[in-house]
Formats: C-alpha cells, structure tokens, sequence
C-alpha cells in the first residue's frame, strides 16, 4: 500500500525558540520567504503525499489559518491586479493537498501525538514529520519518497538518519546498526535506539532526524506502551517494539538536515537557504560578505 498520508506533530509550545515562541507557533517562523511548516509540507508533496493531518494546540490557530483559502486576500490581490503574488498565495494550498486537523489535548509525548492522528489515518502506512526540521533535499527524489519506497519493498518500518560528530551524539537518539556501515540513500536493519548515549557507549553516530515511515500497526503498540522518560508517550518505545516483531530500518540522509527548532538551527537554516534562493540569492551571497 503507498504511502499518502503524513502526520504532523505541531502542538509543542516551542520553548526552545522562546521569545519568538512566545505569540507565534515555531512552526510558522520563516526562513527566507516561507514559513518553516510549509517547507515540510511540500517535502510531503514531493514525496507522493497529499494528505497532511496536523496534530495541534488550540493556540496553533496560525497554523491551520495558513493551509487554509483566504478568498479575501485573493480577491484584493485579483483587483489589485498582482498575480505573480496571487500564485505564491495559492501555492500554499495547492490542488489536491488535503490538510485535516486534530488535537493533542495534553502534552503527553510524540507518541501520544501520533496516537491522536489515528482516527484520521486508518489502517494506512504513513509518514511521520517533525515540523521543527528541515530536510535539505540531495538529486531529484526526495530522501521521503526513497523512504516510502524501502518501506513498500521490505514492509519494514523506516527512520531517517544522519551523521553526527561524534562529540555531539549524547544529544541526540543514536541507532545500533550491529556494526554495519550505510552510505547515503541506504538502509539496514536497527537493533536498537539508545537515547542521548554517553560519547564512550555510543553505538554509532548516527542520529534520528526526524523523519519516518510507519505501519498502522504503530497506534496498537502506541495503545500499550508505557509512560517513559519525562512521564510521556515515546515514539521510540513503541519503536522499539515494533522492532522485533516486523523490523526497522535506519535510512541515511542523502541532503542534510537543520534544526530549526533551536536558534542556531535555524540561522544556519537561514543561510542555507538563502543563499540558494532564486531571486534573492545572488544578492544574499553578495550581503553576508559584509559580516564575515
């Protein structure tokens, strides 16, 4: 069965992004010219997906406002006479896209987020993606479409991950590959997930990105799984479970990825983009000539 449905997760408050976070849902700060939830979605689009439910807050109103028609900017736009503007607005919705909307009514963790989608998506596989990370696309396929397709090939569940330095990985969730070496665009069975490891028990560098393709099987071990670390509903732990019943692969990024969440993240993030912008990057590579 393809995979045409993502999940996204956005009811977080933010902190980390405080006091950007503090009035405007992280998710819909920019960079560059867009906000950073629509560069998600239309990586979900690129990837064969055109049904987007968004897991959310009721202060996130933003956010489904920005997927939605707004008729009476389109119809000041129309009379004003400014269609290039009027094409940019409607590509925020595109044809096709169908963008439905559940609430997450107490923060009990990613997977508590998931579960909550479980009406809207079935029994369908799905995609899973964390709205605070960018993916940087590498070749004309998106790292999401190979995903769903390892995942059509092998009926194994699929996490995305990425190469960190080594000093770094006690902050992230790091995969244990048994010793197997993956290059970009391939995958391997996950023997485990260890979170936040020690540098020295570290079982390899590669960290979860944020990214991943999942059975519906997911929401019964979701249903099952324990309260973990922070008194909240892993993902991972029911990951894990699902590991040894059908298995998990780890998918190695092809592009890169930025974390947007974080201030650092998302500078970095600013000026990636930037700088390969149609229209303003010629003229951003001449301005961050100035501070360097």
């Amino acid at each position: 069965m393809k995979v045409t449905k993502a999940v996204l997760p956005v009811a977080g408050l933010g902190t980390r992004f405080l006091p950007a976070s503090k009035a405007i849902p992280k998710e819909m700060v920019t960079v560059v010219d867009k906000p950073v939830i629509q560069y998600v979605v239309e990586e979900a689009l690129a990837a064969g997906i055109n049904e987007i439910v968004l897991v959310t807050h009721s202060s996130k109103r933003a956010i489904e406002d920005h997927f939605d028609v707004n008729y009476e900017l389109e119809a000041e736009l129309e009379r004003r006479g400014k269609h290039e503007l009027l094409e940019v607005l409607r590509e925020t919705v595109p044809p096709g896209l169908k963008v439905s909307v559940v609430r997450q009514g107490q923060a009990l963790g990613l997977g508590h987020a998931i579960n909550c989608a479980r009406p809207v998506i079935g029994d369908n596989p799905f995609a899973v993606l964390l709205p605070d990370v960018l993916v940087e696309q590498a070749g004309t396929r998106t790292d999401l479409s190979v995903m769903a397709e390892h995942f059509l090939e092998t009926g194994h569940a699929q996490i995305m991950v990425e190469p960190v330095p080594e000093e770094s990985v006690s902050q992230y969730g790091v995969v244990d590959l048994e010793g197997v070496e993956i290059g970009p665009g391939e995958g391997s069975p996950m023997r485990r997930v260890v979170e936040k490891p020690p540098r020295d028990e570290a079982p390899s560098n590669l960290a979860i990105v944020g990214r991943y393709v999942l059975p519906a099987r997911i929401f019964q071990l979701l249903d099952t799984t324990e309260p973990g670390a922070g008194g909240e509903i892993q993902l991972t732990d029911a990951i894990a479970t699902l590991m040894n019943e059908a298995g998990v692969d780890a998918f190695r990024i092809r592009g890169r990825s930025y974390d947007c969440g974080s201030k650092l993240g998302y500078l970095e993030a600013t000026v990636a983009y930037g700088v390969k912008h149609p229209k303003l990057g010629s003229d951003f590579r001449e301005l961050l000539k100035q501070y360097q």
